[in-house]
């Protein structure tokens, strides 16, 4: 299970990474030869024709092929901790957890560390959950904050 919960982790890290179209929605060779098209197919398609040709990486570089990488990414899918938010508040009540582990893996503390982040959080149950319909994006909020207080987990905060 342990390692099930840290596969996941990482997944959600990985697809993190497919934020707005790097380099812009209209980069790449691909998104031109299907412009104007919508569903699954015509966009796996441009993006497959962008991805083994390198050419929105080219673009992105020289600015040309529509793409700039001057715009912000950003991500609109749902966050690791928002698919295991019933666990991981089991496991911070707790103290402990696979869970909990997989959330201080996703933010990157350290091995060292981790018995130092699953004290804080425990320590903080009611300052992350303090109502039942406290969403996954506040819980990380105020994740983010007892690790800036902290001495030991400040390096991992964002």
């Amino acid at each position: 299970m342990k390692k099930t919960i840290i596969s996941i982790a990482l997944l959600g890290l990985s697809s993190s990474a497919m934020a707005e179209a790097p380099g812009g929605p209209d980069c790449g060779w691909g998104n031109m030869l299907f412009d104007g098209q919508s569903g699954i197919g015509p966009h796996f398609l441009a993006s497959s024709t962008n991805g083994t040709s390198g050419n929105a990486t080219f673009g992105m570089t020289t600015g040309t092929n529509g793409c700039s990488a001057d715009g912000k990414l950003t991500y609109g899918g749902k966050s690791l901790l928002g698919s295991i938010m019933g666990e991981f508040t089991e496991d911070v009540a707790r103290g402990e957890g696979e869970a909990l582990n997989a959330v201080a893996v996703m933010y990157g503390v350290e091995q060292e560390d981790r018995a130092s982040f699953a004290t804080a959080m425990h320590n903080n149950f009611q300052t992350l959950f303090p109502s039942e319909d406290v969403t996954a994006e506040e819980v990380m909020a105020s994740m983010n904050e007892i690790m800036k207080a902290d001495a030991r987990l400040a390096k991992y905060a964002v």
